[in-house]
């Protein structure tokens, strides 16, 4: 394998997002993908986390900074902030209580008010380990994920089940955005990888842009 590169040496730089709920086990994808630990006391994630972990994609260094936050809505007042940035997004509930799978399209409103309309969206079924306890079918979960037009996976934290696909798959996507983004405008690509919008000329043309992409499906 070679040795490592510099941690802080990168190609591109992309801050992904986790929300969903409270309990469905946000922090514990997080700390396996990030550091393959997984802890059965389940403590509340107090205010905002990050963690970050390089992949390679094609033949470059791909550095994700993921954010994780309590889901309890007293704790809404970050939202802005949280999603500021934002290029990716695991919006994770937990199969074996259905509400979690309800309250999905809450969260994918509040993510899509938020960010850009380009951001890639992963759907998270955690708790794949539960077999006996489910309640939401991989089926129901599919049909949701393609009307909403986002990637889906069932994961276990528990059992390392999928964490490390469900990551690597929406970092490898958002990387194929981005590099097209550089192809079609040709701008400077260190301009990219945190996640800003791409300026094509002043503040104005830029929310242009911006709403362009959201209001054209």
């Amino acid at each position: 394998m070679g040795a490592y590169r510099a941690d802080d040496d990168y190609d591109y730089l992309f801050k992904v997002v986790l929300i969903g709920d409270s309990g469905v086990g946000k922090t514990n994808l997080l700390s396996r993908f990030t550091k393959n630990e997984f802890s059965l006391e389940t403590k509340s994630t107090i205010g905002v986390e990050f963690a970050t972990r390089s992949i390679h994609v094609d033949d470059k260094i791909v550095k994700a900074q993921i954010w994780d936050t309590a889901g309890q809505e007293r704790y809404r007042a970050i939202t802005s902030a949280y999603y500021r940035g934002a290029v990716g997004a695991l919006v994770v509930y937990d199969v074996t209580r259905h509400i979690t799978f309800e309250n999905v399209e809450r969260w994918l409103k509040e993510l899509r008010d938020h960010t850009d309309a380009n951001i890639v969206i992963m759907l998270v079924g955690n708790k794949a380990d539960l077999r006996h306890l489910r309640a939401v079918s991989t089926d129901d979960a599919k049909v949701f994920a393609e009307r909403e037009k986002t990637f889906f996976m069932e994961t276990s934290a528990l059992e390392s089940l999928n964490v490390d696909n469900s990551f690597t798959e929406v970092l490898t996507q958002i990387y194929n955005v981005v590099s097209r983004k550089t192809l079609e405008i040709g701008d400077d690509p260190a301009a990219l990888p945190k996640g800003q919008t791409i300026n094509v000329g002043g503040p104005d043309d830029v929310s242009a842009v911006k709403k362009v992409g959201c209001c054209s499906a």
